[in-house]
């Protein structure tokens, strides 16, 4: 049987604390879940695979700033999805735009990575078949058709999945109790 849990919190620790063993467990037990949700918000296989690649080079490099161990699945998630949408982006964007987006202020980064954390929790809290049809319809942006097709479901049962994930989010982001989202 194939294990399909994300490595435990102990190998996080240790290899956040520098354990080399630990880290490259750490990157070979993450790599079928990154490939997976990669797959799952990318446009293409070839995206999918170097956004995989990328998050899992950003694990490597980054994992002694991951605050709590037990976020290693909010925080990978999050990584792939900012890589999936940066490449779908740069596909659209002409070269201009790329160099102004390269001079964004360090305050501005700061409060677009903190937004940016808040949907990807929100987006993670939902049910599987309501995160799948909103990652589908409003992050890769496929057609309603294409969406209900590709998760077996009417047009009218995708659409209600897909106004209850919104419904959600939008509350998620909005609730006066959230404090700035999950906290990674």
């Amino acid at each position: 049987m194939v294990d399909r849990s994300w490595p435990s919190e102990q190998v996080v620790a240790a290899a956040r604390d520098g354990d080399t063993d630990s880290l490259t467990a750490l990157v070979s037990g993450s790599h079928p879940h990154v490939r997976r949700f990669a797959r799952s918000l990318c446009a293409s296989p070839e995206d999918a695979e170097d956004a995989a690649q990328e998050a899992l080079i950003i694990l490597y490099r980054k994992i002694g700033t991951l605050r709590a161990t037990g976020a290693l699945a909010t925080w990978m998630f999050r990584i792939v999805r900012n890589e999936c949408i940066r490449r779908s982006r740069l596909m659209l964007q002409p070269r201009e735009q790329l160099r102004d987006r390269l001079v964004l202020s360090a305050e501005d980064e700061v409060i677009r990575r903190l937004e940016t954390g808040r949907v990807v929790a929100a987006i993670a809290a939902l049910p599987t078949d309501q995160r799948r049809v909103l990652i589908m319809r409003d992050v890769q942006g496929c057609s309603g058709r294409m969406t209900a097709d590709a998760l077996g479901l009417s047009t009218a049962a995708m659409k209600s999945r897909l106004h209850r994930a919104r419904a959600a989010v939008h509350q998620a982001l909005t609730d006066p109790s959230e404090e700035g989202g999950a906290h990674v």
